[in-house]
């Protein structure tokens, strides 16, 4: 286990070194921050508590959408394009020769990368939306720690789903398409555009079961304070049996994906 987090560490170090690169992504973050929360505004004056959000509450869903849209890679990102050119140019076969598992190694670098991520571009967009808005922060400090459990889960299930993709190149060769069905299903179901709770009648519920969910509508619930108790066990659990579900597929779809390369004679 050593040896992983010692490549996080290498992760987080990775994408530290691109300032210019997160300054400019703090910026974006910001702006569009300040144009979702207006348009929310509006949309709350019309009609209060919708999905059952008050104004401060569907403000801080916004900010807390900035904050996570890069450490949670609601739109793709990371390791997939790296990944699927190693697949391209065959030096993945140098990666399966490696003493070290596959998937753990990527997602290992995945997490190095969404904690930067998290720190570099998710603190300063959420402070300064709550020195520009009435952000609804969370009144108990256990708040938080639970908060964070429930991003990390994110951060795993994103994972589960970007692993997928990535191995789609073994078949795929260009897996472009894949990348971008991918990040648009993200940013629809994880709730980035709006809370799923305003999502009507079956496509709510099946927006709400799906992995993507994990990604932003489940840890704003439970920054919001939505999820407690017996219901935060079950978010848990929710966020938790996709991550296992989508390893253990992309533990599978790897070892098709090994048989294909000896079977190409890589």
């Amino acid at each position: 286990m050593r040896l992983y987090a010692v490549v996080a560490a290498g992760g987080f170090r990775r994408y530290s070194t691109y300032r210019t690169a997160t300054a400019a992504g703090v910026f974006t973050n910001v702006v569009f921050g300040f144009i979702m929360a207006y348009t929310y505004m509006a949309l709350w004056e019309e009609r209060p508590r919708l999905g059952g959000y008050d104004t401060a509450q569907a403000l801080t869903y916004v900010w807390l959408g900035q904050a996570l849209l890069m450490a949670c890679a609601m739109m793709g990102g990371g390791f997939e394009d790296e990944l699927m050119e190693r697949v391209r140019t065959g030096d993945i076969a140098v990666d399966l020769y490696r003493p070290v598992d596959l998937q753990l190694w990527w997602l290992a670098g995945d997490l190095g990368r969404a904690a930067f991520h998290l720190l570099g571009r998710g603190v300063a967009p959420m402070v300064l939306g709550a020195l520009a808005f009435d952000l609804a922060l969370p009144g108990s400090l256990w708040t938080w720690p639970a908060f964070l459990i429930s991003v990390l889960l994110g951060v795993v299930v994103s994972f589960g789903v970007r692993y997928l993709v990535a191995l789609s190149a073994f078949w795929l060769l260009d897996g472009a398409g894949a990348t971008q069905i991918a990040g648009l299903a993200g940013l629809f179901f994880s709730g980035m555009l709006l809370p799923l709770h305003l999502f009507p009648g079956l496509l709510g519920e099946v927006a709400r079961a799906l992995p993507w969910s994990s990604l932003l509508q489940v840890p704003a619930d439970v920054f919001l304070g939505k999820l407690t108790g017996w219901g935060l066990v079950e978010a848990y659990a929710f966020q938790g049996g996709w991550a296992v579900v989508l390893l253990l597929a992309g533990r599978l779809v790897q070892t098709a994906a090994t048989r294909r390369v000896v079977v190409q004679g890589g």
